[in-house]
């Protein structure tokens, strides 16, 4: 195996998922959030209830910005933050019933988008990119 080639491919995979991403996500976040309040949001969707710290690690902000998006964003009632119901000493942050709801909104589009992207792909072949997505997050991802 040539580690130099698989690195390669892997940032090429990398880039490729960004991009797609940005393509299926484009234009599906509400006017008055920003994209990183967006990024935020959908991070949430996926993964709540997350801490201050795994947001701001996540993100790649500094935690006194992240504070100051989670802030907007509990005004405009699209998130919250709750004490931990195993630990009481922590605040954890998830989505507010109105922040579900835009992003459930925001989700069904994205998906509407990729199975228009890949509505022509046989049984066999969603099937096969099931299974390498499983293997990616199994061996890769979170491993």
């Amino acid at each position: 195996m040539d580690q130099n080639l698989l690195f390669h491919q892997f940032v090429v995979f990398s880039a490729a998922v960004h991009q797609l991403t940005n393509d299926l996500s484009q234009g599906v976040k509400a006017a008055e959030i920003t994209p990183l309040q967006y990024k935020i949001l959908e991070y949430l969707a996926v993964s709540q209830p997350v801490t201050l710290s795994e947001i701001s690690q996540c993100m790649h902000i500094s935690m006194p910005n992240t504070s100051r998006e989670l802030r907007k964003l509990t005004e405009r009632q699209l998130c919250e933050k709750v004490t931990d119901e195993t630990d009481r000493r922590r605040q954890v942050v998830r989505l507010s019933p109105q922040g579900q709801s835009m992003m459930d909104q925001a989700l069904r589009q994205i998906r509407a988008r990729l199975f228009e992207r890949i509505g022509h792909l046989s049984a066999e072949e969603l099937l096969e990119v099931e299974q390498a997505m499983d293997l990616l997050n199994r061996r890769i991802f979170n491993p």
